[in-house]
């Protein structure tokens, strides 16, 4: 299977990654208004559990749009798919590190460490709005931490914010 019809399939079966956009700035909206409103402990759990069904919630959702097909067993990309899967996972000892080390960079680390994954979404899906998506994440992540050491919830502001945006945009790209 060449390349380009790879990723159109990637694009059409996930709609460009936007209904996995959407469901986790869903998740990381959730944990924001919890964290504000309610708890900074309940913002923390929203996030940290909410992550660990952003597939099963895409998959439902995607079911629920009509857009319920399955990758082709030789798709090459599916591989990387899964592997891209388990890097945030992974990652977790360094948000708990950082949450340890001072509670309000709970967000900033998770900004890096999901925008970071973006980046194979560049190759998984053929386009390059995710280089702006992990770009601005990685960023808002960075400069919050260091500006904003004192204050918890502005990072689940910004992620919740940025997932959405890119989510609409991406939802706007055809399947080529």
């Amino acid at each position: 299977m060449h390349l380009n019809i790879a990723q159109s399939e990637m694009q059409a079966v996930f709609k460009s990654g936007a209904v996995g956009q959407l469901v986790s700035g869903l998740i990381w909206l959730l944990s924001a208004a919890f964290s504000t409103w309610v708890s900074r402990q309940s913002g923390v759990l929203i996030l940290f559990f909410g992550g660990m069904v952003i597939f099963p919630l895409t998959q439902l959702a995607l079911k629920l749009t009509g857009h319920s097909r399955q990758i082709t067993p030789g798709n090459p990309l599916s591989a990387l798919a899964r592997q891209i899967a388990f890097f945030v996972p992974l990652c977790l000892p360094l948000v708990i590190a950082a949450y340890t080390a001072n509670p309000n960079w709970y967000y900033p680390a998770f900004l890096i460490i999901v925008g970071a994954h973006y980046l194979p979404f560049v190759f998984l899906y053929g386009t390059r709005l995710y280089t702006f998506l992990a770009a601005s994440m990685v960023m808002g992540g960075v400069l919050i931490g260091w500006l904003l050491p004192n204050l918890f919830v502005p990072g689940g502001w910004l992620g919740a914010g940025l997932l959405l945006a890119f989510a609409a945009l991406l939802w706007r790209i055809p399947a080529q």
